[in-house]
């Protein structure tokens, strides 16, 4: 890899020769500007606005403008002149664990390589104390023309330096947070962390870019002259209100259908886990019959219970008041029977005085 920078890493009395060399490459796809009536591409070009001439890159300096508009030169000699102990030295200030390093200021990410062999053994004893401290370096160092300010660490066995911002470049957050009071319910909370669960962790190396890649394959076919199909593109339901809970359960539902669990389950606010208790089926129990009232309802159980009862005592009555009808009758046929033994002594009786008479 090519170097952008040399000099030296400034370790108290130990100088530590070093190469800087990018970290990171951009892939971004870049594109020219056209003139769309005959595909000629556009140029930007430096023209002097007082004499409206072009000018070559030798011909230009820099300058700062004042608050009037007034132009003040300011060339290469002078700003070489300036007291810059870090022009060509990356001084250490400080050891500090990376926790106090705010991720806001992270900028751009260089690697440090040991310029020479000189430079072995001083570059080692720092990688080595810095993995040892479990701490970082934050360190000064000038770069294009401005001094700037950096955070040293170990990535494998190089030392990496990340460009950081200073701490009055980093704007405060005001205005930003929503301005009116949200609460949030542990439901909610329950199937965030559900979500999060579910999701799990990821290998970074694995992550690409999706629309890179199809703005790669729009090329190559507008190349070969194929017919471009539109893509149809989700509805991300921005700017719509949305119940919070069914997206979190979709959302859920969603995550677990991708790794391949739990399709087709519902998500409920008692159904946060992966593990599901077999359900056992109930045994009956036996309770004593208990009096119900015309306007209590009860279950299956009492209204059969209380069926049972009432066709016990429409049984009961029935088979009483035919015990009394056969009573009844018994006595009405013994009654009758006594009537009529009755009557027919009395007959004897009144056919036995005649006979008297006659024989006087």
């Amino acid at each position: 890899m090519r170097s952008i920078w040399n000099g030296a890493i400034s370790f108290g009395l130990v100088s530590i020769p070093i190469k800087l060399v990018n970290a990171t490459e951009n892939h971004s796809i870049h594109f020219r500007q056209i003139h769309l009536a005959d595909g000629g591409r556009i140029r930007y070009r430096k023209v002097c606005e007082l004499d409206e001439e072009e000018v070559s890159g030798g011909e230009i300096g820099k300058a700062y403008e004042d608050a009037d508009g007034t132009m003040i030169p300011i060339t290469d000699e002078d700003l070489a002149q300036l007291p810059l102990p870090t022009a060509k030295t990356i001084e250490i200030v400080a050891f500090v664990p990376a926790d106090e390093i705010d991720p806001l200021q992270m900028d751009a990410a260089y690697y440090l390589s040991a310029n020479g062999v000189p430079a072995a053994k001083p570059y080692t004893l720092l990688r080595e104390a810095l993995k040892r401290s479990n701490k970082v370096a934050v360190a000064k160092y000038a770069l294009r023309g401005r001094e700037r300010l950096g955070m040293l660490r170990v990535v494998d066995d190089v030392i990496a330096m990340h460009g950081l911002l200073w701490p009055d470049e980093i704007r405060a957050p005001e205005g930003v947070a929503p301005d009116s009071d949200v609460t949030v319910r542990d439901a909610e909370l329950d199937l965030a962390d559900a979500l999060m669960d579910t999701l799990g962790e990821v290998d970074m190396d694995s992550l690409h870019d999706d629309y890179r890649e199809a703005v790669e394959e729009l090329i190559a076919a507008k190349a070969s002259g194929e017919a471009v199909q539109p893509s149809e593109s989700e509805d991300s339901g921005g700017g719509k209100v949305i119940d919070l809970i069914a997206a979190l359960e979709s959302s859920v539902r969603a995550a677990k259908k991708s790794r391949g669990e739990g399709e087709g389950e519902a998500v409920s606010e008692e159904d946060m886990a992966d593990v599901h208790p077999i359900k056992k089926k109930a045994t009956p129990r036996k309770t004593a019959p208990q009096k119900s009232s015309p306007k209590s309802t009860g279950g299956k159980k009492s209204t059969a219970s209380t069926a049972k009862k009432t066709t016990q005592k429409k049984t009961t009555s029935k088979s009483t008041s035919s015990a009394s009808s056969s009573k009844g009758t018994s006595s009405a046929n013994s009654a009758k029977k006594q009537t009529s033994s009755g009557s027919r002594r009395t007959t004897k009786k009144k056919t036995a005085a005649p006979r008297k008479r006659a024989s006087a």
